[in-house]
């Protein structure tokens, strides 16, 4: 049975590139979700949400002439039920990565990572302050 534009499928990650994940439909068909298609959020590293042979539901966003299928999976997430929970609702409660992971551990991973980032910002900054830069002579 050919697919339809719209219809939500379930397939498995085949690929992972810098700009979209290639999935195994059924049938034998591949489809690209293209990375703007792969969550809610901004997404930097594919493989911070998908892995190869993940299962994962996807959408149909269009099929072309030379058989390309292109695809969601954000648009295949359910809706949330209300705005205020469309921001927390993330991908990871449709990944089976991070499912065992509790709030407290997300958090701290969170504070942890953003330390470490603020750290080697403060240090890049104060190493670019000391050196390299023009020098005054003193001697004026």
């Amino acid at each position: 049975m050919p697919f339809q534009v719209g219809e939500v499928v379930e397939g498995t990650v085949l690929n992972i590139t810098d700009f979209g994940a290639f999935i195994q439909l059924p049938e034998g068909k591949t489809g690209l979700v293209h990375i703007s298609e792969i969550a809610n959020t901004y997404v930097k590293d594919i493989n911070e949400f998908l892995k190869e042979n993940d299962k994962v539901k996807v959408k149909v966003l269009s099929m072309d002439r030379e058989g390309r299928i292109s695809l969601s999976i954000k648009k295949a997430l359910p809706k949330p039920k209300s705005e205020k929970s469309n921001r927390s609702y993330e991908f990871e409660h449709h990944s089976n990565r991070n499912n065992n992971i509790s709030f407290e551990e997300r958090i701290s991973k969170f504070l942890k990572d953003s330390d470490e980032r603020q750290q080697q910002l403060k240090k890049n900054f104060e190493s670019k302050r000391r050196g390299g830069g023009y020098k005054r002579n003193a001697n004026y």
